[in-house]
Order: structure tokens, then sequence, then C-alpha cells
């Protein structure tokens, strides 16, 4: 089975093959695809009002200065980074968002959810792990406040850390179809000379349409 996914050209469009099971997925991919659909739901949910209610630990004054995929990337490169971890950063998203529907996957959040999500579910899913020092270095913040995000972190999921391999497969294929529908609609938005308002209103359309698990919080 080929570990690293193939390109074909189609009609003069690039289309992308990927396996068909996560583990077997090259993590630079894996990498990609979910920090575009990270950037999304970004997208959507930096529309949603600040307010005293809903903001958190995790909350920045301003965006960092480093972009979400050069942050994952970076994250995934010096902390070693296992092609589970990434995929259960989604499950984990979720399960926060089902617990306190105030929280949302933001600009301002996004950074410090993911480096604290990393750290968390390299020590419940991996055998070998960095120190807090180590993930805060590479995550660019102190390690006080990156113990201080962890257990905040735990406590907002319950300590609910445990995925099993099905449920990450679910994750992967719904990942998959979510960049192959994304992948549909830039050429169809191309093909019919659509602006960028009509593109988001006509992608949240076929996400909130979906009966399986909500990416959006």
């Amino acid at each position: 089975m080929a570990t690293e996914p193939s390109t074909t050209a189609m009609n003069d469009t690039e289309v992308i093959q990927v396996p068909e099971y996560f583990y077997a997925v090259d993590i630079s991919y894996l990498t990609h695809m979910i920090a575009d659909m990270l950037g999304r739901l970004i997208s959507h949910n930096d529309l949603i009002p600040l307010t005293p209610s809903n903001l958190t630990r995790f909350h920045s004054r301003t965006p960092p200065n480093i972009s979400l995929n050069d942050y994952l990337r970076r994250i995934v490169k010096y902390a070693s980074v296992e092609k589970a971890c990434l995929l259960v950063l989604l499950i984990y998203i979720d399960r926060v968002c089902e617990l306190h529907p105030q929280f949302t996957i933001s600009s301002l959040t996004v950074h410090r959810f993911l480096i604290t999500a990393v750290t968390v579910s390299s020590k419940s899913l991996c055998d070998s792990y960095c120190t807090n020092s180590h993930y805060a270095k590479v995550g660019g913040i102190s390690t006080q406040e990156l113990n201080a995000l962890e257990l905040e972190f735990l406590r907002l999921i319950d300590w609910n850390l445990s995925s099993s391999g099905p449920v990450l497969q679910q994750y992967y294929i719904n990942l998959e179809e979510e960049e192959e529908e994304e992948g549909a609609e830039m050429q169809e938005a191309v093909d019919g000379g659509d602006d960028e308002e009509q593109k988001t209103i006509r992608h949240f359309d076929k996400l909130l349409q979906r009966d399986w698990i909500p990416y959006i919080a």
C-alpha cells in the first residue's frame, strides 16, 4: 500500500489520491488537511462576537503572527507528533465544544489549543513523549503557561482523552471527504465565477446539512 499521496491529472486539474487508512497517509499531507479544515472552521467562528462570557484561558489578545498551517507544521516537526495524535485533535475539539458550547476554535484560541492538545494527546496515546518544557518551547509559550493550559484543557474535556482506532479512522474519512468536497467546490466556483461570499455560504450550507460528526463549534 502506498504511504504517500499520489497525484494524477484530470481535465487539467490536479487530483490527489490518499491512502484508505489514516496510518498509511503521509504525515505532511495529513497536517495539511487538518490545517485546511481548521482554517475553514476559524473563518466561520471568527464571525461569532466575542463577549466576556466566552473568553477562556486559551484566548490571545490578537492572533499570533505565525499562520495556522506553519504553526501546526512546526509542532509536527519539532515535537515528533504521531498521526493518531494529529487526528485526535479533531476529536478533542468536538468533545470540548459538546461539553462547553460557548467555547470556539478561532484565530484567538487555535494556537494555544493545538499545542495543549498535542501535549495531552501524546501523553495519552504514545509510549514516549516530550517534556512540557519542550512542548512549550515548540509552541512559543512559557512552561508555566502550558502547565496551566494543560490543567484547564483536562477540566474542559473531563479527562476523556482516549480514542479507538475505528473512531480515528472515521474522522480521517470525514476529513478526506471534506477535502475532496472543498476541491470540488473550488473548481465549481472557478467554473461558475462565484465570489468569495457565495463560496462561503455554499460551503457552510453543505456542512450544516451533514448528519455525521460536526466540526463547527
